[in-house]
């Protein structure tokens, strides 16, 4: 107790001095506590980013490891080249097991639903057809026959591949059709009219798991064709003209702009979204198991389709462990599992976790140069109030207790400053937080700005061109819909995190306080060495 009084009197006594080390301290306290307030904002908003994240994947084929497997590039690690493997690619063999493998069934994606980390499981079939003389797609920009030409270009263009549905290398033709048709499992799989992208204006969405054949066409279609609900629409298989099937439209939706209303413009119809049309899983399949009861024997003719399953999971632990747990239950190793979600997820925290570096540094600067600053003071310090040391160790006092008084000076001054720092910081950090924040996503912007603009494209065009999307492994993820789905949404640009509410909690004090211990023990060090040394008689028989 002696000590602290002592400590509070000599405090009092050198009040320009502590007031100095205060501020310095402050300001170290206030920068440091803004820095620790930037990083643990950084961990909050993943942390609840994560629990309120809608976490779905699909499964793909892994033609990465295939072209590997018959003598492709193995990709370097670290950042390092791609090499080359022992002898060249085997370009025939890798289109014969492309040409010859066939997509997941059904049943397989059921069986891997079954896993206890799926929360749900639903899944959609596509396939494309054409449209009558009284039913025609919606098109801006080539005549009809110009339109049916360029059908007849791309369909030689792309080969069907020969041995049916089901086939993932050539047996998925893109341009096969006018229309657009999706089978949905459920009202789950209708992810558009969840999320409010698409809503229905006129009459109603198909019953749940029906198989009847009823549809919902979008408010562009049906007025473009003259439709309204209670119509029937025909269409017509594009391998085989007189194989018609007919759709009772007992809806009509609105759909908000996608960038297939760009493609459009380029005579890809079946790709522009007006030119979908939504029925039941049941009601889509029915329609591709008649196409082949009619078509012949080969099947080149039947109807071409598409399944694709989405598995979703309620948070990020569940789908990591599905990651391995679907293996266990039969996929094979040529597949894998991507989610897109979470490729958004680490997209959109990119400007904060540049931030949250950066104030890492700062950090790190700001407390080695304080501390520097701190030890000078303290060497002044002590060798001002070297004849005090010498008469309280003549005294009797040891020297370590005065070293320790010392310390607890500093101490003292240094905690107060530190919690002032934390209030000061407390109050400033979200502010200051938010407008750096907003700098570095301008930032980030203008960089993908700059990027495409150097490419001489608009944003939106190069978003076009861009490469396919990839999952965390680097692997391409195939979104839902089919190959012409990859083409991006004009107005879907990455949406980043811009903005925090709360940084300051009970960590960042812990943290600030540690801080001020550690400042305490780095200048009180300095303190007992040079008391340490000092020698009473010697200090006041020399006194100056």
């Amino acid at each position: 107790m002696y000590i602290i009084k002592n400590a509070l009197r000599c405090i009092g006594r050198s009040v320009g001095r502590n007031v100095l080390i205060g501020i310095i301290v402050l300001v170290i306290a206030v920068s440091s506590c803004i820095g620790l307030s930037i990083r643990q904002a950084s961990v909050n908003a993943r942390k609840e980013t994560l629990e309120g994240l809608s976490i779905t994947a699909s499964l793909s084929y892994d033609r990465q490891a295939l072209m590997q497997d018959f003598g492709g590039m193995n990709r370097g690690e670290n950042g390092q080249p791609p090499e080359k493997n022992n002898g060249e690619f085997d370009r025939d063999s890798f289109k014969d097991m492309m040409g010859e493998m066939e997509s997941l069934s059904l049943e397989e994606y059921e069986t891997y639903a079954s896993a206890s980390t799926v929360k749900d499981f639903y899944y959609t079939l596509t396939a494309y057809l054409n449209g009558t003389d009284d039913f025609q797609a919606v098109s801006n920009s080539l005549s009809d026959t110009e339109n049916t030409t360029q059908t007849e270009n791309q369909n030689a263009g792309f080969p069907m591949g020969q041995g049916g549905m089901g086939k993932m290398g050539g047996g998925m033709a893109m341009n096969t059709g006018d229309f657009t048709l999706i089978g949905y499992s459920s009202d789950t799989a209708m992810t558009d009219f969840a999320n409010g992208s698409a809503a229905i204006v006129e009459g109603a969405v198909f019953a749940e798991g029906t198989s009847d054949f009823d549809c919902i066409i979008s408010e562009e279609l049906a007025t473009y064709n003259e439709l309204c609900v209670g119509d029937e629409i025909t269409l017509v298989n594009p391998f085989k003209e007189d194989e018609e099937y007919n759709l009772n439209v007992v809806g009509v939706y609105e759909k908000a702009s996608e960038a297939g209303d760009m493609s459009s413009q380029f005579g890809f119809t079946m790709s522009d979204p007006a030119n979908e049309i939504y029925l039941s899983y049941n009601a889509l399949q029915s329609i591709a198991d008649s196409s082949l009861g009619v078509s012949n024997e080969d099947n080149t003719s039947a109807l071409r389709s598409s399944l694709n399953a989405t598995y979703t999971f309620a948070d990020v632990d569940a789908y990591e462990a599905f990651c391995e747990e679907v293996y266990t239950l039969g996929l094979d190793d040529n597949y894998t599992v991507s989610s897109s979600d979470i490729s958004a997820f680490e997209q959109s925290l990119i400007p904060l976790e540049t931030l949250s570096t950066m104030a890492f540094y700062f950090l790190l600067v700001i407390l080695i140069i304080g501390a520097v600053i701190l030890v000078v003071l303290n060497i002044f310090n002590i060798r001002e109030r070297k004849y005090e040391i010498g008469v309280l160790t003549a005294m009797g006092m040891k020297k370590g207790k005065v070293a320790l008084q010392f310390v607890t000076e500093i101490f003292l001054v240094t905690i107060c400053a530190v919690i002032l720092g934390i209030v000061i910081g407390g109050v400033s950090a979200v502010p200051v937080t938010n407008a750096l924040l907003e700098n570095q996503t301008t930032a980030q912007s203008q960089q993908s700005n700059r990027i495409a603009e150097n490419f001489g494209r608009e944003n939106s065009m190069g978003e076009m061109m861009a490469p396919p999307n990839m999952d965390n492994s680097g692997k391409q993820q195939v979104p839902q819909g089919g190959f012409m789905n990859r083409m991006p949404d004009m107005q879907s640009m990455t949406e980043y995190v811009t903005q925090i509410n709360s940084a300051m909690n009970l960590t960042v004090v812990f943290q600030m306080l540690l801080i001020a211990v550690c400042l305490t023990l780095v200048s009180g060090a300095v303190s007992m060495l040079f008391v340490m040394r000092y020698e009473p008689l010697r200090i006041l028989s020399n006194r100056d």
